[in-house]
């Protein structure tokens, strides 16, 4: 059984920027929900397709394919949910851990998350200055919640 367990967080100044190491463009869109989330993702390593538990949590069940970059872009042109969610992926390394910072385009321009994939739902981690309040309860924040409520629409927009 696969899990992913993840804390995903708010930032609260640019102060992040100054420590990544690479950044990765993403474009990725949902098929199906349900149980479950069906998404196909483009980056630079090729193209996926990952199936994910819809439970609230920060442990949820997770499993990623690679497919052919061919199939992908036409399952995004064609058979995904809109908007197309389009980021770019930034890695921090800080306090022992991978930080993946994710800066949203388009329908969710404006937003940026920081996540945290930990071994252990209790796994010690060092928080670092640039960081929020934690969202990982928080549905809205969820990529496949974006397609159907994209942050351009929300009234507040600040969470």
């Amino acid at each position: 059984m696969a899990a992913e367990i993840e804390r995903k967080f708010l930032v609260r100044h640019a102060g992040w920027r100054a420590a990544v190491s690479r950044s990765v463009p993403m474009r990725q869109g949902y098929l199906a929900e349900g149980n479950a989330s069906v998404r196909v993702r483009v980056d630079e390593n090729g193209a996926s397709l990952n199936i994910k538990s819809m439970t609230l949590n920060i442990s949820r069940l997770e499993y990623e394919y690679p497919i052919p970059e061919a199939d992908a872009h036409e399952m995004l042109d064609q058979l995904c949910q809109r908007p197309i969610i389009e980021k770019t992926r930034h890695y921090i390394e800080a306090g022992g851990h991978t930080w993946e910072v994710d800066e949203f385009a388009g329908d969710n321009a404006g937003l940026v998350v920081a996540e945290l994939e930990l071994s252990a739902e209790d796994e010690a981690y060092e928080r670092p200055d640039w960081l929020g309040e934690e969202v990982s309860d928080d549905p809205r924040y969820y990529n496949v919640s974006l397609v159907t409520y994209p942050y351009r629409d929300w009234p507040d927009r600040t969470g």
